[in-house]
């Protein structure tokens, strides 16, 4: 976050803002005037700009009707028309903005060392990965590479109960964001962080009942045409080389060494399902149903996986 301090533009000044209802309305205005991009928690105008004058009233996030029409102090305004003024300025994703980010009810804190967190993994947790792994409470070791935030391995933590999670990444920026967040879910005890270059960050001989990773995957001439709401992001977090794969090429090539027999390697893809085809065409790809489609997230079972 660049913390610059923003003035309003004179036609703010003395403005004549005096409700929730007010400051939502003119939100939605200024973001499709502006034509922000969305993404990064909302699909829509409507949707961030309620979120963003809840978020910068302290009022609760899900409760919008009951203080459509209440009136705001002017500090209370002022506050909220700078958080909505940097949001259309510098383009950054509204969670840089309010310094956290919600998955599934669980609130994680994030800032510009990490990418925003957002996963179709996160939901195949809620739901269950039967049958590959069909007994939450009996998975002993999972590993999720490129944790970023460490939203994923949270929300593992909390899908199997009893398992030990290991969560790696190459960057201390965001690691140093994922121990927060583990911290703060008090799940120290149970989830390690390993800074380094995937398996190589692992302890020696440990292996996993599963692995999970959202891994870089954008092809370079995505990345190119990126809009600045993305561009925000560290481009290590999502840029994959030319086809989207140099990442997931590794992390399929070694997965079968951590896997205890039996076991799984679960990917996210975004939409590189093309490039993922031609690149692994010898492999037995199941691809798993998400609420986008059948095209963002494939698991390989370990006898499939390259010995």
């Amino acid at each position: 976050m660049s913390g610059t301090v923003l003035t309003l533009p004179p036609e703010l000044r003395g403005h004549p803002f005096l409700t929730v209802r007010d400051l939502v309305r003119y939100a939605v205005s200024r973001f499709n005037a502006n034509h922000l991009v969305f993404g990064h928690g909302s699909d829509n105008a409507y949707d961030e700009a309620v979120y963003l004058v809840l978020h910068g009233l302290h009022l609760p996030l899900d409760l919008l009707e009951p203080f459509l029409d209440a009136r705001l102090l002017p500090a209370e305004t002022e506050a909220v028309l700078h958080m909505i003024e940097r949001r259309v300025r510098e383009r950054v994703p509204v969670a840089y903005l309010t310094n956290e980010a919600w998955m599934h009810g669980l609130r994680f804190y994030v800032d510009q060392r990490t990418i925003v967190p957002r996963s179709f993994i996160g939901e195949l947790l809620q739901e269950g990965l039967e049958p590959w792994l069909p007994d939450p409470e009996g998975t002993a070791n999972l590993l999720e590479l490129c944790t970023g935030s460490g939203c994923l391995a949270v929300l593992m933590a909390h899908a199997y109960p009893n398992a030990r999670i290991d969560a790696v990444d190459l960057s201390h920026d965001a690691l140093e964001v994922a121990r927060r967040n583990v911290t703060e879910h008090g799940l120290a005890d149970r989830i390690a962080l390993h800074e380094g270059d995937l398996y190589a960050a692992l302890p020696a001989g440990q292996r996993y009942d599963a692995i999970f990773t959202n891994p870089p995957y954008v092809n370079e001439a995505s990345m190119q045409a990126l809009p600045p709401e993305y561009l925000a992001e560290p481009r290590m977090a999502l840029a994959g080389g030319d086809d989207g794969m140099d990442v997931v090429r590794r992390i399929i090539a070694d997965a079968r060494a951590h896997l205890n027999p039996g076991g799984v390697l679960i990917v996210e893809i975004g939409n590189e399902r093309a490039n993922v085809e031609a690149a692994f065409a010898d492999l037995d790809i199941v691809w798993l149903p998400t609420s986008a489609g059948d095209d963002q997230v494939f698991l390989i079972e370990y006898d499939a996986l390259p010995a």
